[in-house]
């Protein structure tokens, strides 16, 4: 799917992921298109599920969310079961932004955004140490963001 997308979508997503709230005029003029032909391609480009959300990013730290932490979850055994399970309970605990099954030593890396951390002891607790099918994790606690980005990099499809 991504062979079909030529220069011209390349830019409307580049500016799309700078700007969603862009006009179909502001846009089609930016990319070098008529206003109908714009809004055609960015219709394709939903329907063929390469934009998949339109979303606005809050920023965490006026909202109180003002820790991020990283943590890395080693599982018990290696069965489908107990990771889809473990999936399955990240995904409703709203403190996780982020939930990657992953390889090497361990077998889940989380990133948990909130407030303080008694309510990073609270999560972890309630759904971390509880886990019976859970053998280890670590906490790794952010000090600092250098980088947090959205974008897809274009450049390389």
């Amino acid at each position: 799917m991504t062979n079909a997308l030529d220069r011209i979508d390349r830019h409307i997503l580049r500016c799309l992921q700078l700007d969603n709230k862009v006009s179909n005029l502001q846009l089609a003029e930016e990319v070098g298109l008529s206003p109908p032909a714009c809004l055609r391609r960015v219709r394709r480009l939903r329907e063929e599920g390469i934009i998949v959300a339109d979303v606005s990013l809050v920023n965490p730290r006026l909202l109180g969310r003002v820790i991020n932490i990283i943590v890395e979850v080693e599982m018990n055994r290696d069965q489908l079961d107990v990771h889809d399970a473990f999936m399955l309970k990240m995904q409703a605990a709203p403190e996780v932004t982020q939930c990657y099954q992953v390889t090497g030593d361990v077998d889940f890396v989380l990133v948990v955004m909130v407030a303080d951390m008694e309510a990073y002891e609270a999560f972890a607790r309630r759904e971390l140490a509880s886990d019976i099918n859970l053998r280890k994790f670590r906490s790794l606690i952010s000090l600092k963001r250098n980088k947090f980005s959205t974008a897809v990099d274009l450049d390389q499809i």
